[in-house]
């Protein structure tokens, strides 16, 4: 039987499925979700838009069939545009109330420049900025009413990108962050430094470990963002140049008390054999925690508690608890 660990969720991009058209082979929702459940993580992210259903009594069934939560869904928008603002806002509504809808805590903004895929970013100049952070305010506002954070995403391909554009907003806006470990490394961010720095303003974690070869390659242009994910960029947990261990030490220091996504985006040219794949990579991202001792403290989220060991237990019904 497996065990249930701790505040670590899934995410379909670990599997290959990415919003990007033309990203690569993408696997069956039951798949990747029966996968999941089977190495014991008790959540997971949404997925692109329209991935699971966005019907709530049908996206709700299928995650009770795998015996999954749903913790947060990553939305790209573009907002500093004010012509495209009250289209996109409408768009990332209705992304809102399926998560609103599922029992989700969190969405993962990324604030995007209107192209498909993430190969270059923008610089903003004073007034589109001035945009971007009204429209982030705008989210945040309609993400309170449905009863959901708000983390902005610095990601590869977008306006938040590196270190002087996640410096200036947090400067210019309140919204929290989520902290992807991967993408602040392309970005040019130091992960652990940024961790620290921030770690008051962090309200979701995704845990990527990276190829700091192949990272330099995207950040200088010698090489495009999605053939560096296809050749391996990202790397199960302990297997790249990211201190994990030290990130994930110094958020728990710090009581931050949401959830690591284990995140590791990749390409499938086709559908791997059963039990291959995509799964034994974040299998060893799991073996990772188990390996280097990194003890997680209790889960903000109904119905999971953490066991000696650091691993989570499910609250049944009549205050029992098993694995």
């Amino acid at each position: 039987m497996s065990r249930r660990v701790a505040r670590l969720a899934g995410a379909p991009i670990s599997w290959g499925v990415c919003e990007v058209p033309g990203w690569g082979y993408q696997l069956e929702p039951d798949r990747v979700l029966s996968e999941m459940a089977g190495l014991g993580l008790p959540a997971t992210e949404l997925g692109p838009d329209g991935y699971l259903p966005t019907d709530a009594s049908r996206l709700e069934a299928m995650l009770v069939d795998h015996g999954l939560a749903l913790v947060a869904g990553f939305v790209p928008a573009v907002l500093h545009e004010p012509a495209r603002l009250e289209d996109q806002l409408d768009r990332v509504a209705g992304q809102a109330d399926v998560l609103a809808a599922a029992g989700a805590e969190v969405l993962v903004l990324a604030a995007g420049i209107g192209r498909d895929g993430y190969e270059a970013g923008a610089d903003l100049d004073a007034p589109s900025w001035a945009s971007l952070v009204g429209g982030i305010g705008r989210v945040i506002d309609l993400g309170s009413e449905r009863g959901l954070a708000v983390a902005l995403h610095p990601h590869q391909g977008t306006v938040i990108e590196g270190p002087r554009q996640v410096e200036r907003l947090l400067e210019s806006s309140p919204v929290s962050l989520c902290v992807d470990t991967g993408h602040l490394m392309v970005g040019g961010a130091d992960p652990v430094e940024l961790a620290a720095a921030a770690r008051d303003r962090v309200a979701h974690v995704h845990l990527k470990d990276v190829s700091a070869e192949l990272a330099e390659q995207v950040r200088t242009g010698r090489m495009g963002y999605r053939d560096a994910v296809a050749k391996g960029m990202y790397r199960p947990l302990g297997s790249g140049d990211v201190d994990i261990a030290a990130i994930v030490s110094a958020l728990e220091a710090s009581d931050y008390d949401g959830w690591y996504v284990l995140e590791q985006d990749t390409v499938l040219e086709g559908a791997p054999d059963e039990g291959s794949g995509p799964v034994q990579d974040v299998a060893a991202s799991l073996a990772f925690f188990e390996r280097f001792g990194v003890r997680l403290g209790p889960s903000s989220v109904a119905g999971v508690s953490v066991s000696e060991g650091g691993h989570a237990m499910e609250r049944r019904p009549g205050g029992k608890e098993g694995e």
